[in-house]
């Protein structure tokens, strides 16, 4: 009798561990949806509104204070201003996991093919092509 309720209490206790231990494991890559996702590499200063009403860089270009172009004002603002990388898209702005692989695209409207984290808007970038204008 002590030898069954000994072994009853052991399979208990490793199915509850075995429980837990799964609901502590990240979600597997493997069932997480790819998408592509269009839109400019911008700042996130001016696609939050922290210095821009337009969620653009219109008013900075207009004024000439960072820069000619979309380039210049997205790179000033990560720069200088504490901003950094994000894809603007129509009413969606999402942050960027690798700020380092879209540097090169500052200012352009690219394809981006990833995955979302939803709960930060965060994009893990697999592949960012460039867009012909």
């Amino acid at each position: 009798m002590m030898r069954k309720t000994i072994w009853s209490a052991a399979i208990l206790l490793l199915a509850v561990l075995g429980s837990h231990a799964d609901s502590d494991r990240p979600a597997d890559k493997a069932n997480e949806k790819v998408h592509v996702f269009v839109g400019e590499i911008a700042d996130s200063q001016c696609s939050m509104n922290v210095h821009s009403l337009t969620r653009s860089h219109e008013e900075m270009l207009k004024r000439k204070s960072m820069g000619g172009t979309s380039r210049n004002c997205t790179l000033y603002c990560i720069q200088y201003l504490g901003g950094e990388l994000v894809l603007s898209s129509k009413e969606n702005v999402f942050r960027l996991d690798n700020q380092e692989r879209v540097h090169d695209y500052a200012g352009q409207k690219v394809k981006i093919t990833g995955t979302l984290e939803p709960k930060t808007k965060t994009i893990r970038v697999e592949k960012i092509d460039a867009l012909v204008e």
